[in-house]
């Protein structure tokens, strides 16, 4: 028998550093729609609503059943409250906060992993979990605060959207053989439900804006979350739930540079000992897990 040809991740390592950098900067267009005033929950829901109507076709061909249960519902209610949350964090908070609370992800994926997955967690990963752990004790301290937990509820929006996320890659693994186009559309539908029932239940009044805005969103959904999310599908669903983490803190890369160039938002040294403790648990797990 001929060796096994090794199956070629390049597409979808790719597929993630496009996602990646996306989601890195696509807080400055959400920020200049809340300017002109559609807040959050509204941007979220009519852009992702607009995603949605692209994937119309998917869900009339799936009309009599949808591959993937119970597992695929859990997948998009995950990707509803990771959206919706990470969202609301990076227009309340700042880009950097945000971003280096959201990528304590891969500690929650471990922890998940062992959960629902059955893996074993050996010493090393419990010294992982420490680091990251440290790390955002680190970030979180305040001396006036005492104990170092969130301080805003942007950082509670963010450490909450990492757990999501956590939780949202490793069921798109399980739902290896779903195609992309319909986890995409299932996570779609999940943030479209989310926002709906944050605006049911906070009852914001309707925005008083123009025709601009709204349009605005509905491109951002096309353009910007269509694309994202594929992308993400994609390569989560390819790579070792482990491996992507080592790729996807490219974001936090591109968030910083762009809050700084563009926001002119500064990291406090703090943030930086913080972040790079979280970041450095996040590279050694992906290295040691997904064998790179």
């Amino acid at each position: 028998m001929g060796a096994t040809k090794p199956e070629d991740h390049s597409l979808a390592v790719l597929s993630l550093l496009l996602a990646a950098t996306l989601w890195g900067v696509v807080w400055y267009p959400l920020r200049l729609l809340e300017d002109a005033g559609l807040a959050g929950l509204w941007v979220t829901l009519v852009a992702y609503g607009a995603a949605l109507i692209t994937g119309l076709p998917v869900l009339w061909r799936l009309r009599r059943g949808m591959p993937g249960g119970p597992v695929l519902l859990l997948m998009a209610l995950a990707a509803g409250w990771l959206n919706v949350s990470f969202i609301l964090a990076m227009l309340e908070g700042t880009v950097v906060r945000v971003l280096l609370l959201f990528f304590l992800s891969p500690l929650w994926s471990l922890l998940l992993a062992w959960l629902l997955l059955g893996e074993r967690l050996h010493r090393t990963s419990f010294s992982l979990l420490a680091l990251a752990l440290v790390g955002a004790l680190v970030m979180l301290w305040n001396p006036a605060l005492g104990w170092p937990w969130p301080q805003e509820q942007a950082d509670w929006l963010a450490l909450s959207a990492g757990v999501a996320f956590a939780f949202n890659n490793v069921l798109a693994r399980r739902l290896v053989l779903v195609p992309v186009a319909i986890k995409a559309v299932a996570s779609w539908c999940g943030v479209v439900v989310v926002a709906l029932a944050g605006l049911l239940l906070l009852q914001p009044a309707w925005p008083p804006v123009g025709p601009g805005p709204w349009l605005g969103a509905v491109l951002l959904g096309w353009f910007g979350f269509v694309v994202m999310t594929l992308a993400t599908l994609h390569g989560v669903s390819r790579l070792p739930v482990q491996r992507s983490a080592i790729i996807l803190p490219v974001e936090l890369v591109v968030g910083a540079l762009s809050a700084w160039w563009l926001a002119k938002e500064m990291v406090q040294p703090q943030e930086w000992i913080g972040g790079t403790l979280i970041v450095t648990a996040a590279f050694i797990s992906a290295r040691r897990r997904g064998g790179v």
